[in-house]
């Protein structure tokens, strides 16, 4: 056979480009017979950092440019942290796997203070996501959120440059660029839910792209992927966008899937938490039914 090159489109940040890394470096040992190399790109949310996400289309914004580059023949597939990719994709793409799930919570990180308890009476707390502020809101009320856009070296000075007393990441994130020693602490599900996905990383290729597809497929993780499966449906039914606050956790023990899930209103002072649990092979209709008895029980009023 002869030797055929696979190209990975990619955001070029340096987590970006370590996740792409780490799913090239499976592919070679997967598949020896081919060349993998990647195609990094500066995207236009990567490019708008003086403004929050929830005002300039979300974090689709991350995805367009990588799927042009699939569109236009320049690279075969794309790698994405699955938080950021949206609950519907255009016809023309397909998620053909979801990479085993690391750490899905938020790290708290700080230089002076053990943990969001400790912070002292309005704080200033680093951190851009709806879903973040809501839930900070609620742990401590008094805490001064204020918006912190960048990739997670540029965050880090800026807490470093003393801007805000504290900042919160995706722990996951933290650990894959090697900086788990900046890690203060951990939160837990009751503490804080993660974006949907978190944790994971998402390859995406042509619907239209069998033979991509079929070198891709051993690199999904179906625990991981049933996860993901409950989550995505809980905020594609509740119409889940950066406008919103919405958080969703789900775990499997022995088969059986338990599903966390909230949703805030846009000023992220209110929110509504309920969980499911039910067979993981059903794991879509668990979501679903999970956002249906959040919309039942006023979940509208926030959308």
């Amino acid at each position: 056979m002869a030797m055929q090159t696979l190209v990975i489109a990619t955001r070029e940040s340096a987590l970006a480009l370590w996740q792409a890394e780490h799913v090239a470096a499976r592919l070679r040992v997967l598949h020896p017979e081919l060349a993998v190399r990647l195609l990094p790109m500066t995207t236009r949310g990567d490019q708008i950092l003086d403004r929050p996400l929830s005002q300039i289309g979300g974090k689709g914004l991350f995805l367009k440019d990588l799927e042009i580059a699939l569109l236009e023949g320049r690279a075969h597939l794309a790698v994405h942290s699955l938080k950021d990719v949206p609950m519907q994709l255009d016809q023309e793409f397909q998620l053909v796997a979801v990479t085993e799930r690391e750490q899905a919570f938020d790290a708290f990180v700080s230089p002076r203070f053990a943990s969001v308890a400790e912070l002292p009476l309005a704080a200033r707390v680093g951190s851009s996501s709806l879903r973040r502020q809501m839930q900070l809101h609620l742990l401590r009320p008094d805490l001064q959120v204020a918006d912190l856009r960048g990739n997670v070296q540029t965050r880090l000075r800026k807490l470093d440059e003393g801007h805000y007393d504290a900042i919160i990441l995706a722990a996951a994130g933290l650990e894959r660029l090697g900086l788990r020693a900046r890690i203060t602490g951990v939160f837990n599900a009751d503490q804080m839910l993660p974006a949907v996905g978190q944790g994971a990383l998402a390859i995406e290729c042509l619907s239209t792209d069998a033979a991509t597809a079929q070198l891709l497929a051993p690199l999904n993780h179906r625990v991981s992927a049933q996860c993901a499966s409950a989550e995505r449906a809980v905020a594609r039914r509740l119409g889940g966008n950066c406008q919103v606050p919405l958080a969703a956790y789900a775990q499997i023990h022995e088969g059986d899937l338990r599903l966390r899930a909230m949703i805030g209103d846009q000023q992220a002072q209110n929110a509504l938490y309920d969980e499911l649990s039910g067979p993981a092979s059903q794991a879509d209709e668990l979501g679903t039914a999970l956002a249906e008895r959040m919309l039942a029980a006023g979940a509208s009023a926030f959308l």
